[in-house]
């Protein structure tokens, strides 16, 4: 077979990696998911405004306080403790916390509560660093608090209403009476705005306090979803929330500025706009960006708003055949001109643009991805990002002058290199891993990427895994369908290459993903090194559709989701298959949510491949699935049914001849169990045995307590006796 050569991260760390011997033992899934492998990091990291300086979060085991310390980037001392909560009788601990623009103030979180999969309620404070005041801001939990720039107020958001905290007199006001669950949202987004354009709070002040910018929706005509909380009472209760599924009708919302001294609310007309997936204020108090764009997703615009007269003005436009992503890189410069990324040369780029919208160069130009952009240095001209300049499964840390010109490399050892810029762009702390580093923090000049010290590493959990039958990720590329796809595979510590070996191939596949990268290990990835010292080899194969090699790469699966994808995971499953080391009778897949949809189908349509799927919360129809995500990549139900049916495994359930595994959590609010159960059912009718299990209450990261030891035991007793 053909198959690229095997890249150099094969070279294992010394004494780790070797062949297992008497003394080494297996990972217990026990180990994986209670914590035994976690790796030590720098939490809520935050550079101080004078650049010499960062904050961090810090936690203490033994009596449960937390704190936050000030750090010297020069030095790494620690300088000062800022605040901890062993000083505060009314906190135990605080889990987050941000400053306020003028750093004077600090709004500390305490018994947070998850809603959903960002947004959460808490109990909040403000701590006054000079006077080492706490002042708490409301009795009951609150969300989405965010000081003023001077942090004399506080806007939240309660019931679906805005609030503003008068932090001196501690007196409250009421900003908007309208919000009803299930019929207005003031100032935080729906579930689905939440789920797929990934932000909670919707409302932002300027840069002078003056003003507040907040979306409100209105989901009165948005359907409702309702599943059942079985908890510990008598009687399980429903629990009903919007949910706009394929084709179905969105909230409709409209952006709203209030005038903090009068409390006036004016509506802002914004044209056809039908989603808002972004407000930002420029750097004058009076100009307000706001991203819109249509259903399909596929013509995005960026509006001006003036704050004092309300008016709106078109800035630029993006269009694309497909769907225009949605990201967080808008940076604006001191004269309100911005930088910007698109994908609208093949790869996605850095451009910028003067304050009228009017391009003035592509930053950054090549066949490789911009992957996170970090900022504007304007005193020296550098614009900071990170890319996939040294491979598309690494990342490495560049700058480069707002011309384009003069680009410098400051981390690209391969693996993945991100940054974590000082206010003033004097230092950056990089943090660093490979598939056999586990995370290195190490501070750097951000000029020249020079290396300053080290700060913090896990050679401690790498000593511990020397004891433990481990096996390295080996990095290849594998030609299916005339696409060269990266791929890595795990063999047994013990591998002969005179044996035969089963083959579980693990994937999400889902558009822009990445699941083959050189990164340190997640927990699918202990579990994998379990599965290959019982004697398996699990490889994993990032087909079409996935990230980081082109626009055109990804946007190939647009209007026909999973199609291509399956296709491309059978294929790999039958070229794999060839190798001599391989069992071709014993082929196995799986994986979770869009991944569990593939693992689904590909046992399915590939039911002359593979022997086994497991499929964990999976997407069984994408009509049951939100409008954002699916329609993005679909189109509506209506435009599109062949493209919603031909590739949904109910559909076709009399292809089943292997063995199944299906799972669930009850509580899933994202991929509901309306999708397992339309799945099972039509199984039962088509007469085709399979296993399956439902977690009570649980939702799509099915976790909690013994859950996960509990999940992760069944899919491995599945596979030991079926693969």
């Amino acid at each position: 077979m053909s198959m690229a050569r095997i890249l150099p991260l094969l070279f294992l760390i010394a004494g780790i990696l070797s062949t297992a011997t008497a003394q080494q033992k297996e990972i217990t899934i026990e180990e994986i998911y209670q914590g035994e492998f976690r790796t030590e990091g720098l939490d809520a990291l935050r550079s101080l405004k004078n650049g010499k300086q960062y904050t961090i979060l810090t936690f203490d085991r033994s009596d449960r306080s937390s704190a936050i310390e000030k750090y010297e980037y020069e030095t790494q001392q620690k300088v000062a403790t800022i605040v901890s909560s062993s000083d505060l009788p009314e906190i135990q601990n605080f889990t987050s916390y941000r400053f306020s623009d003028d750093e004077s103030k600090l709004l500390l979180a305490t018994d947070v509560e998850s809603i959903f999969r960002r947004s959460t309620l808490g109990i909040f404070y403000v701590y006054d660093i000079a006077s080492k005041k706490l002042t708490k801001i409301s009795d009951a939990k609150i969300q989405e608090p965010e000081l003023s720039p001077n942090g004399s107020k506080v806007a939240y958001v309660a019931e679906n209403n805005m609030y503003l905290f008068d932090v001196a007199s501690q007196d409250t006001k009421q900003l908007t009476t309208d919000g009803v669950k299930n019929k207005i949202i003031n100032g935080v987004t729906d579930w689905v705005y939440e789920e797929e354009f990934a932000f909670v709070r919707a409302f932002a002040w300027n840069s002078d306090g003056t003003k507040i910018a907040f979306l409100r929706f209105d989901e009165t005509n948005v359907p409702e979803f309702s599943m059942d909380v079985y908890g510990t009472d008598l009687y399980q209760k429903p629990y009903v929330f919007k949910y706009p599924k394929a084709g179905e009708e969105n909230a409709t919302v409209s952006l709203h500025l209030l005038d903090v001294l009068s409390g006036s609310v004016t509506p802002i007309d914004l044209g056809d706009a039908y989603y808002i997936p972004r407000i930002k204020w420029m750097n004058h108090p009076d100009r307000l960006s706001v991203q819109t764009i249509n259903r399909h997703q596929n013509h995005l615009k960026l509006h001006a708003v003036n704050a004092k007269d309300h008016t709106v003005s078109l800035l630029m436009e993006e269009q694309d055949a497909a769907y225009v992503d949605i990201t967080d890189n808008l940076t604006f410069l001191e004269d309100d001109s911005y930088i910007w990324t698109s994908e609208k040369d093949g790869y996605n780029h850095i451009y910028l643009y003067n304050q009228d919208g009017k391009l003035v160069n592509q930053i950054t130009k090549g066949p490789w991805e911009v992957t996170d952009y970090y900022g504007y240095d304007q005193n020296e001209d550098r614009v900071y990002y990170q890319s996939t300049e040294n491979g598309s499964i690494n990342r490495g840390v560049y700058s480069i002058r707002s011309n384009g010109k003069n680009q410098r490399p400051l981390t690209v050892t391969e693996g993945v290199n991100s940054a974590d810029f000082s206010a003033d762009f004097t230092y950056f702390i990089n943090t660093y891993s490979s598939a056999t580093t586990p995370y290195r923090y190490t501070l750097h000049k951000a000029l020249t990427g020079k290396k300053v010290k080290e700060i913090k590493d896990n050679t401690a959990l790498l000593t511990k895994l020397k004891g433990y039958q481990m096996s390295p990720k080996e990095f290849s590329t594998l030609n299916i369908n005339g696409n060269d796809l990266n791929m890595y595979m795990i063999k047994p510590s013990d591998f002969d290459a005179s044996k035969k070996y089963p083959l579980l191939l693990y994937q999400y596949s889902g558009p822009g993903s990445q699941s083959v990268s050189n990164r340190w290990l997640g927990a699918n990835d202990y579990w994998h090194q379990l599965l290959a010292s019982q004697g398996y080899i699990v490889a994993c194969v990032d087909g079409r559709g996935t990230g980081f090699k082109g626009r055109d790469f990804k946007k190939v699966t647009y209007l026909n989701l999973v199609k291509y994808e399956t296709e491309d995971q059978i294929a790999s499953a039958k070229k794999l298959s060839e190798l001599p080391y391989i069992d071709e009778k014993r082929t196995g897949i799986w994986g979770w949510s869009f991944g569990g949809h593939m693992a689904t189908n590909s046992l399915l349509k590939g039911n002359d491949t593979f022997e086994i799927a497991i499929a964990v919360a999976p997407v069984t129809s994408w009509r049951f699935y939100d409008t954002i995500y699916t329609e993005r990549f679909m189109r509506t139900p209506e435009e599109n049914p062949s493209g919603y049916d031909d590739n949904s495994p109910f559909n076709y359930p009399e292809l089943l001849k292997g063995k199944y595994l299906l799972v669930h959590g009850s509580g899933d609010d994202n991929v509901h169990v309306q999708n397992s159960m339309r799945m099972i059912e039509a199984l039962i009718q088509a007469n085709k045995q399979f296993d399956w299990a439902i977690y009570p209450d649980k939702n799509h990261g099915i976790y909690g307590g013994n859950t996960r030891v509990h999940l992760f035991t069944k899919m491995t007793d599945f596979i030991k006796k079926n693969l």
